[in-house]
């Protein structure tokens, strides 16, 4: 079996925890909203007014106003999950699947017909309707719910077919980033927008010379936010702008690394060995060799490594889930079971399940064949089309495209809100399901030998 890096492997299984912990909050959601009596105080959760304020300034404002706990979470901490997917989608390009033209076609050939083709069917589907600002919600998929499923299987699953469907939901999170930059921005204020632009340009001059401080980027990265916020940008893309100003290359390569830790080892070595059986004080020598080792360490590891290793606990355990017990409650009162049959949610669920399947498996069928990618390995056609159905969960980022597009507080555009919700739940548990179940008869019944290496 081809080597597969320790990050990657994190990587996937970090994301599979945090499946499960959205899981757990989606239900949660649905549930409270629906008791009747807690559905008062969810609703009211989401009003209350957010700031962090210095004087008459408010970095949680908007212009001018206190942000609510919805557009808090909404648009700060899912600026800091697409600052995350940011970082996530350098290393990639850096040292990951995308850094391999002919190792990264694939997924990226099957990405862009996973998403072209579910625009398509919602395009035929709701034309002339007053919900097809909606388009772009079954492009998405949700990479912390497929690979959820996918572990459900255990090593029956191979690593390639894990690593495919990572980088396709990459590839994925690329294009929902470039929709919403392109049409869920409004009222552009360029004087903000000049002023979020020079001190970007202070990042990637950051960058460029090295500077190592995290905090560098995360202090002016918070003023970026906020001019990107009141410039009707929307903030989330500077998330990932922000992201891609952070410096890969560490101070020290490991080689130098390693020879400053055996050279601070060796002073210990000399001391006298009674010194170090005995737990007491450190002396001063002795501390100044342990700081030394620690600087090599935090000089060994990139920015980007570090913030990126930093933030998946925060993004998979805290973030996504909060996230989604604001965004997936629906409240069935006031649906009708004809909302699953004409409107949004049909058209939703159509582009995840029928979309994303014919998008992401043609659009690798034709790769494939016209041989300019080769198969994953240990992978049949079978295995490549029950990955295809696993791309139509589509979940946190299709929620968080509804919200940009009817989430404006008007009543008639709240309930096409609550149906397009209703569409992305059904849409990507019958996409989850069959995904799992066309796996589970289709992949060998013995497990397979996972590489330690």
């Amino acid at each position: 079996m081809t080597k597969v890096f320790y990050t990657a492997r994190k990587t996937i299984k970090n994301l599979t925890n945090g499946g499960n912990v959205l899981l757990v909050a989606t239900a949660l959601a649905l549930l409270v909203v629906n008791l009747p009596f807690l559905h008062d105080f969810y609703n009211s959760l989401w009003t209350h007014e957010m700031a962090l304020q210095i004087g008459d300034f408010n970095l949680f404002s908007h212009h001018g106003e206190p942000m609510s706990v919805m557009a808090f979470i909404n648009d700060a901490l899912m600026a800091v999950f697409f600052f995350s997917v940011g970082l996530e989608i350098k290393r990639e390009i850096l040292v990951g699947e995308l850094s391999s033209f002919r190792q990264a076609l694939l997924p990226i050939v099957a990405a862009v017909g996973g998403m072209a083709v579910p625009v398509l069917l919602f395009f035929l589907m709701g034309h002339d309707s007053d919900y097809i600002g909606g388009a772009a919600i079954p492009m998405a998929t949700d990479i912390a719910f497929s690979l959820g499923v996918l572990a459900m299987l255990g090593d029956r699953v191979p690593i390639s077919l894990k690593i495919f469907l990572t980088t396709l939901a990459v590839v994925d999170d690329i294009g929902g980033i470039l929709v919403i930059a392109i049409f869920y921005s409004t009222h552009i204020n360029y004087w903000m927008l000049l002023a979020s632009s020079v001190l970007l340009g202070i990042l990637v001059l950051g960058g460029r010379f090295s500077i190592q401080s995290k905090m560098f980027y995360l202090g002016i990265g918070a003023f970026i936010w906020f001019l990107f916020l009141n410039a009707g940008i929307h903030p989330t893309i500077a998330g990932v702008l922000i992201a891609f100003c952070v410096p890969a290359k560490p101070v020290y390569a490991p080689k130098n690394y390693i020879k400053t830790i055996r050279k601070n080892i060796g002073f210990f070595a000399s001391e006298d060995d009674e010194k170090l059986v005995t737990r007491t004080i450190l002396n001063k020598g002795q501390l100044n060799w342990l700081k030394e080792i620690e600087s090599a360490s935090d000089k060994v590891i990139s920015p980007l490594q570090d913030m990126e290793d930093s933030l998946h606990p925060i993004v998979n355990y805290l973030i996504v889930p909060l996230f989604a017990f604001a965004n997936a409650g629906i409240f069935f009162g006031d649906l009708q079971i004809g909302a699953l049959f004409h409107g949004v949610a049909p058209a939703i669920i159509v582009g995840l399940v029928a979309g994303k399947f014919i998008g992401i498996f043609l659009f690798s069928w034709m790769c494939v064949k016209f041989r300019w990618a080769p198969m994953p390995e240990g992978c049949g056609w079978s295995q490549l089309a029950a990955v295809s159905l696993l791309g139509g969960i589509g979940f946190t980022v299709s929620l968080f495209i509804a919200n940009l597009s009817f989430g404006a507080g008007d009543p008639y555009l709240s309930q096409i809100l609550n149906n397009a919700k209703l569409g992305i739940l059904v849409g990507s548990f019958l996409a989850g399901f069959l995904g799992w179940l066309f796996l589970h008869l289709t992949l060998p019944v013995s497990p397979r030998i996972a590489s330690d290496d």
